[in-house]
């Protein structure tokens, strides 16, 4: 019966891993719709384009998405891992240590910005555009993240993700964000 359950708890992992890949592919893409930054005027000058605010929607969606479905897998995993259990502070101190996520920090403000837009109901288009373009800027960290932790649970258990429907969009993506940048 334990091994009906680790089998269980591996495959739920797996899971996750898939929906991590989908949830990063999904929030590039919404971000590859806009031009950045994004402009508190032009906002306001297309104030009724259903399809700009859709898109605007989706990325908040999207990167909430990403998050939470990065920190379900860095509960589950440490677990698995025989690693901290308790406050999610000391699972993000676990991952951090081991370079999956680049700071607590970081991640916390990710999650700052994220909860202002589920509780704050902004008319000033400034504001609204400064949210995005936070939004924009912490993605490049959520995307990191999730590529390390793939990789992450790739090495330490040996659990990659459950099939195959986001894998050569995640590779696409991993490429993109982790390809020098400069001269």
């Amino acid at each position: 019966m334990s091994e009906d359950i680790l089998k269980a708890q591996r495959q739920h992992l797996a899971d996750l891993l898939v929906a991590i890949q989908r949830c990063a592919w999904f929030l590039h893409c919404s971000e590859q719709k806009l031009s950045w930054p994004l402009d508190g005027e032009a906002l306001s000058t297309r104030k009724k384009d259903v399809d700009l605010f859709e898109t605007l929607a989706a990325l908040n969606e999207r990167f909430a998405k990403l998050q939470d479905s990065l920190a379900a897998a860095m509960r589950h995993g440490a677990v698995l891992l025989g690693g901290p259990d308790g406050s999610f502070l000391r699972i993000l101190s676990y991952f951090e240590k081991v370079a999956v996520v680049e700071s607590i920090d970081m991640w916390q403000r990710g999650r700052t910005a994220r909860n202002l837009a589920a509780h704050d109901y902004e008319t000033d288009y400034a504001e609204i555009a400064d949210h995005f373009n936070t939004l924009q800027q912490l993605s490049g960290s959520l995307y990191r993240t999730a590529i390390a932790l793939v990789e992450h649970y790739r090495l330490e258990l040996s659990i990659t993700p459950a099939n195959g429907d986001f894998e050569a969009e995640f590779e696409r993506l991993r490429a993109l964000k982790t390809a020098p940048t400069g001269p």
